[in-house]
Formats: structure tokens, sequence, C-alpha cells
């Protein structure tokens, strides 16, 4: 049997058309920081990150992934990500919720068997993000 070994976070890296809408999101209405920011020669960004309370959602671009690897190309076609975040309580969804109105909705607050009230939305850079607070 191989030794234990053990992990600390997980951080995804979202392949997105443009980075800035996608931070402004995060930023804007759910208070995540700007951790890291990468410009390209044409001073938009290429890479950057945002993090709250031990959550990092990475984003780079589409064109930069292509130029560090080219033949790549095949792979990001479809490619595609859903995020899942847990919260504490309901009054967490409810504020998230109100910062979040205007993306587009992926599946409206529901109940589910497993025990949990959740909502799924689109983030500008066309990924499915989904909170939950389990009762």
């Amino acid at each position: 049997m191989a030794a234990p070994y053990a992990l600390r976070a997980l951080a995804p890296v979202l392949i997105v058309d443009a980075v800035e809408p996608c931070v402004a999101f995060w930023s804007e209405r759910l208070d995540f920081a700007k951790e890291n920011e990468v410009p390209g020669p044409d001073g938009k960004l290429v890479f950057a990150s945002v993090k709250k309370d031990g959550v990092e959602i990475m984003y780079q671009t589409k064109a930069s992934v292509l130029s560090d690897y080219p033949g790549t190309a095949q792979e990001l076609q479809g490619h595609s990500v859903g995020l899942f975040i847990t919260v504490p309580a309901v009054a967490d969804l409810d504020v998230i919720e109100r910062r979040t109105s205007g993306a587009p909705v992926v599946k409206p607050r529901h109940d589910t068997f497993y025990g949990a009230t959740e909502f799924y939305i689109r983030e500008p850079g066309g990924n499915t993000v989904g909170f939950a607070a389990f009762k």
C-alpha cells in the first residue's frame, strides 16, 4: 500500500475568453480578494485569481493557454467545469443570491433530496457555479 499523503487545497483554473469580467464578478459582487494578476503584452489580463475564506478561483485566457501550449487547441474544444461552493447557512445563500442578481440562472433555488438548499448561475466566463447550504 502506498504511503499516506495530505492535500491542502484545490484551486481550479478556468479557461475563458476574457479574465477581467470574471475577476470583477467575484470581487465586486461577492467580496473575493484579487490575489494574482498577469497582464499580457496588450495590457489585458491573461491570468488572475481571486480568493475568499479558503476558496480560490483562477482564470487564464484561452489565447494564453494556446500560446503556452500550442498543441492544446483540440483539448480546449468543449472544455468546461462547474463549481460547487458550500456556505454555512441559508442566510448566506440569501446574500449571495442578491449579490449575483442579473447573472444568468442555470437552476433556480431549490431544496434537494440530499439535504441542501442551492441555486446555480453562470459566471461571466461561461462556467456554472452552484451555491449550497446544507441543513
